[in-house]
């Protein structure tokens, strides 16, 4: 009984958390999750920054994480800075 409520704490801690955001990612609104087995929020529509010319940085070789099938480089809006930096994506 202590692990079930052990989980459920864990669980219920991440959702309210909040490991998801919806962010600009190459111009369009997307939602992005720290991890896969969380619940995807629906993004409410926004207008995106221009997204300027950007040279696509060099991957290096990775494994992509459990439950992803591949990684990629993309812009994602950074709201601190005004701009967009490239981060690895996973899906």
């Amino acid at each position: 009984m202590k692990k079930i409520v052990f989980v459920l704490i864990l669980v219920f801690s991440k959702l309210t958390y909040g490991a998801c955001e919806c962010v600009c990612v190459s111009g369009e609104v997307e939602a992005l999750c720290e991890s896969t087995v969380e619940i995807k929020p629906i993004c409410a529509p926004q207008v995106c920054p221009i997204q300027l010319p950007s040279i696509k940085p060099i991957p290096a070789p990775t494994v992509p994480p459990v439950g992803t099938s591949k990684c990629e480089q993309k812009q994602v809006y950074n709201n601190s800075t005004y701009r967009y930096e490239w981060e690895t994506i996973c899906k």
